[in-house]
């Protein structure tokens, strides 16, 4: 019965049979180095010493025919054997040929290679081994007929034909050579075929059959080396007619290919040999004008060193611009949309001063408009078209130009998204400097109607006011605040305009209007500008009026001061006693003085009492209430009373207060100043007195208990 275990992979084994048991590794117990070392190499001289001789068959003399027949019999045998198994192995075939070969038996050595080629006759190596033999033992027409069947069948290998035309050239058959020639550039071989038949014409200086092969050479393979090739063959016989020729041709077919730099590189160093410096020079601008720029940098280098040699201070210049020119033209070429490239390529060519060249950087430049309308992809954008209108204008001095870039910009510009103030004003003064002046105002009102923003209606209204066109400025000023009711700098500009025109009951009708609005950008400025003009006016009841209104509305403690020192500051104005006599006329002074003081005296308390009553928490701002009217008081000399404020003055106190994180734990203290005022510092003694009573009366209970 086989065992539970048994694999039958392993031949119904187990795999304990199977296992290898390796030796025990034995352990080393002395593992101090032996007295004597021996060397790796020692060792490998020990065992080449101990090698045995090899075994080798002896030597088999052949003494008679009959044992010359018997070998030749069996190896026969053998190979012919050796065939049926292995037929596709070519090495079998030439081993057997050679042999045969060896044995002087050249029949049955073709008849050999010609079973070989039955089975395989694409393998080249077969062809032109069977030819080495035949022209190694000097059958020349069997090896003809060799090589002419090799080409014939395999007529794209090209070192059969290199082989056959060899084997004619050295047995001086120049015609045959020819010949073959001939036959294989029928089959438009690769440019080393054509480069070979030219070789051989010349080496028996056929200089004219060398020249027609060029002629179909390049004819067969129109690249910028072929044609090179052929003009330097020309110039190398002295014919420099011929190679200008040459050059002309590749130039007229070629111009437009990739490597074309390398011909035009080749044709100005030709001219530059013949000292031909113009038509160099010539050549070299032509090819950097129709070469494309990326594929251009070994052709502005060869530029600026012919120009270094040969060239004037201006060539040399016009050579390095050349070189810069590239990189720019590199730079944009790689990133269209990067615009500091295209500013800086336009700078060199206006330090150039071309016309037409600075034109087209400037059209190609203008021509990549940012790919998303949004503001921030176009602001670098917008100034290539302000620099194009103003080179137009101040330095190729075109109007008409200018006119049609400023059109199609405006034209471009997506204005219901977003709109650039500055082009509409430079298109408007560029009119304005031609003295169209209709047409100025014409783009100002598109400006308004399209994109109304507040630089547009400012310098439309300056350009009016300027001119004298009170009912425009007016009409601006309505569509101003039309378009921005909030705008508190256009309210008060236009305000103030009407007041330079003495129009005082409209100005102050604007005011009015403008601090009705229910909602307003800086109001302040608004309340002051208003509140100026009527100081200005000499009306102090209505600034009085203005300020109360204001307070209505906010108790800041800016509106606070600046209501007592208006308060202060109108005594100075109160002067209506010009007909009383010179004592009269100091105490009528001195009485308006005082009631001035009174009068801001009264802005202060209330001021003080609002912040005491209404706005306990605002310490900092009181305390600051209280210092300008400490000042106020000192400013009024002997009419001021410094004591009032003294006795309001508080205590400023350094404090600590506890710093809290997130989580409600305590990080740390930080100080701050607090301002104790007197009726504090009052109640806090009051309330020290309440708990020493409490305590006292609970003490007496606990007594009596």
């Amino acid at each position: 019965m086989a065992s539970k275990d048994a694999d039958p992979s392993l031949g119904y084994l187990t795999r304990k049979d199977t296992e290898v048991k390796l030796p025990r590794p034995t352990r080393v117990k002395n593992k101090t180095p032996a007295p004597i070392q021996i060397t790796a190499e020692q060792i490998l001289r020990e065992a080449r010493e101990r090698q045995e001789a090899e075994i080798r068959p002896p030597k088999q003399k052949i003494t008679d025919p009959t044992e010359l027949a018997d070998y030749r019999l069996r190896k026969r045998k053998e190979f012919e054997d050796l065939i049926r198994r292995v037929r596709w192995n070519q090495s079998v075939w030439i081993k057997y040929a050679q042999w045969e070969e060896s044995q002087k038996d050249f029949n049955r050595a073709r008849s050999v290679w010609e079973r070989a080629l039955e089975v395989d006759y694409r393998n080249h190596t077969l062809w032109l081994k069977y030819a080495e033999v035949e022209m190694k033992n000097k059958f020349i027409n069997h090896a003809r007929n060799v090589w002419d069947r090799a080409v014939t069948l395999l007529p794209r290998v090209d070192q059969l034909w290199y082989k056959y035309i060899h084997m004619e050239e050295m047995l001086g058959n120049v015609a045959g050579a020819r010949q073959i020639f001939e036959r294989w550039m029928s089959w438009m071989p690769d440019q080393q075929g054509w480069l070979s038949y030219i070789k051989f014409e010349l080496r028996y200086n056929e200089v004219e059959r060398a020249r027609a092969i060029y002629e179909r050479f390049v004819q067969c393979h129109p690249k910028v080396g072929a044609w090179i090739r052929y003009a330097k063959f020309e110039m190398k016989n002295g014919e420099i007619v011929r190679a200008r020729n040459v050059y002309e041709r590749a130039v007229e077919k070629l111009a437009d290919e990739e490597d074309a730099e390398q011909l035009f590189v080749a044709f100005a160093e030709f001219e530059e040999r013949c000292k031909e410096t113009e038509r160099a020079r010539c050549i070299y601008k032509f090819a950097l004008d129709h070469i494309p720029k990326g594929s251009a940098e070994d052709l502005y280098r060869k530029f600026v060193a012919f120009e270094k040699q040969y060239g004037d201070k201006e060539g040399i210049e016009d050579a390095i611009v050349g070189k810069r020119r590239f990189q720019y033209e590199d730079e944009v070429r790689k990133n269209p949309l990067n615009y500091d490239a295209w500013f800086d390529y336009i700078r060199l060519e206006e330090s150039v001063g071309s016309k037409g060249r600075i034109r087209e950087v400037y059209e190609r430049a203008i021509a990549n408009v940012p790919p998303a309308e949004e503001k921030r992809y176009w602001q670098r954008y917008i100034y290539l078209w302000i620099n194009y209108a103003l080179y137009e204008e101040l330095d190729a001095g075109d109007m008409e130009r200018t006119r049609d870039v400023y059109r199609e910009c405006l034209k471009l510009i997506p204005h219901e998204k977003f709109s650039f103030a500055k082009i509409w004003l430079l298109a408007a003064q560029f009119e304005i400097r031609q003295l169209n002046l209709m047409g100025a105002r014409q783009i100002l009102g598109n400006a308004i109607g399209k994109a109304p923003k507040d630089k547009i209606f400012k310098k439309y209204i300056e350009i009016e006011l300027q001119l004298g066109n009170i009912d425009r400025c007016r009409k601006l000023y309505e569509k101003y605040l039309e378009w921005a009711p909030e705008n508190c700098y256009a309210w008060s500009k236009y305000a103030e305009l009407e007041r330079s025109l003495t129009e005082t009951e409209r100005a102050r009708a604007i005011f009015e209007l403008a601090i009705t609005q229910p909602a307003l950008d800086m109001p302040e400025l608004l309340w002051k500008a208003y509140i100026d003009f009527e100081i200005s006016e000499g009306e102090y009841e209505r600034t009085r009026g203005l300020y109360e209104r204001l307070l209505d509305r906010t108790k800041h403690l800016k509106v606070w001061i600046s209501y007592a020192n208006f308060e202060a500051s109108a005594m100075e104005e109160n002067d209506e006693s010009s007909d009383l006599p010179q004592d009269g006329v100091e105490e009528y002074n001195h009485e308006a003085k005082k009631e001035c003081v009174q009068r801001a005296r009264r802005v202060f308390e209330r001021a003080v009492n609002y912040y005491r009553t209404s706005a306990p928490e605002l310490k900092e701002e009181r305390a600051m209430l209280l210092e300008e009217w400490l000042k106020t008081e000192s400013s009024f000399g002997e009419l001021g009373d410094i004591s009032i404020v003294q006795s309001k003055l508080p205590k400023k106190l350094k404090k600590r207060k506890q710093i809290t994180s997130e989580d409600g734990g305590v990080t740390g203290y930080e100080e701050y100043f607090d301002y104790v005022f007197p009726e504090e510092n009052q109640a806090t003694n009051l309330k020290i007195l309440e708990a020493a009573y409490k305590w006292k009366k609970q003490k007496i209970t606990s007594d009596d208990e």
